[in-house]
């Protein structure tokens, strides 16, 4: 679909003078009241207590698992008639007894090899995923970059700045002070009006930075962050970094879930280092990240 086929969209179309009231309950985020601490005293905003995470995903029976011809026909076909077909539910242990805290102003590192539960952990602590055991206190609701589960591929890059701000809790207003900021920052315009088209028309790469510019306008008490900085050129990375930055400085906390060990290095100053769903180790940075690379390297 080409550029000219699709209208420009203005603010005046995003935010009608009937629409700058709050938005409704339902996408309203009341922040939590908080202290104020005492200078230097350390405030814990994320406190996860032996959580164990376990995924049950149903499956065939191990006797309809038969890789030999007759096996996979029977699959093809189904079950001889009057036998029902056996059916397992597989449970699949992400996340084992895990423990730690997290402090206001801190930036925390998830590394660890494919499948070690960095980004299950994160999804519970968002609250989007249940614990087997265990518990999870946070200070505030927990943002997970920002705003996945709200954008729509068939709206607008434009509209959906406006439904990702409020499913974050922001008013119209606050939206449209901050709406060209986050145009600017995501880079979308940057080859054309691309603001103006479907997100369905992006790249991978263009719907990733406009989630994370739309998800880094707001202050977060809690921000979880899974591969944000995998995208885009090495500039915008560096843009996402100084914006971690100064949202720390804000007295926030973030997590970042990364395979990338120069962006851990450069934005965090604590890992943790999970494997099998176990916490092998919580430490400085450049302390886990070395422990992490020499044992990888072997």
């Amino acid at each position: 679909m080409g550029a000219a086929e699709v209208p420009n969209t203005s603010l005046a179309d995003l935010f009608p003078r009937s629409a700058t009231e709050a938005p409704p309950a339902a996408v309203r985020a009341t922040p939590a009241e908080a202290r104020k601490p005492i200078p230097g005293e350390r405030v814990p905003t994320v406190v996860v207590n032996g959580v164990h995470i376990v995924y049950r995903v149903n499956g065939s029976a191990p006797e309809e698992d038969a890789t030999d011809d007759r096996g996979r026909l029977r699959r093809m076909i189904g079950p001889r008639s009057g036998r029902p077909r056996l059916t397992a539910v597989r449970q699949v242990h992400a996340v084992r007894g895990v423990s730690f805290a997290a402090y206001r102003g801190e930036a925390i590192g998830l590394i660890g090899t494919n499948g070690s539960g960095k980004s299950t952990l994160l999804r519970a602590i968002a609250g989007l995923l249940p614990t087997e055991r265990g518990e999870i206190y946070t200070s505030g609701q927990p943002s997970l970059l920002g705003v996945n589960a709200a954008l729509m591929n068939d709206l607008t890059g434009a509209k959906n700045i406006v439904l990702g701000g409020l499913a974050m809790g922001m008013t119209r207003e606050q939206i449209k002070e901050r709406y060209q900021k986050i145009v600017d920052f995501s880079g979308i315009n940057a080859k054309g009006n691309f603001i103006s088209l479907p997100m369905r028309t992006y790249s991978s790469g263009m719907a990733a930075r406009l989630k994370f510019s739309i998800a880094a306008s707001k202050d977060h008490e809690v921000m979880l962050i899974d591969e944000a900085l995998a995208t885009g050129d090495r500039s915008f990375q560096k843009q996402s970094e100084r914006r971690i930055r100064e949202l720390r400085k804000k007295a926030g906390t973030i997590f970042l879930v990364s395979h990338n060990q120069k962006s851990i290095r450069d934005v965090c100053d604590r890992v943790l280092w999970l494997e099998n769903g176990l916490l092998r180790m919580d430490g400085p940075t450049e302390e886990v990240v070395a422990a992490y690379e020499q044992e990888t390297s072997r």
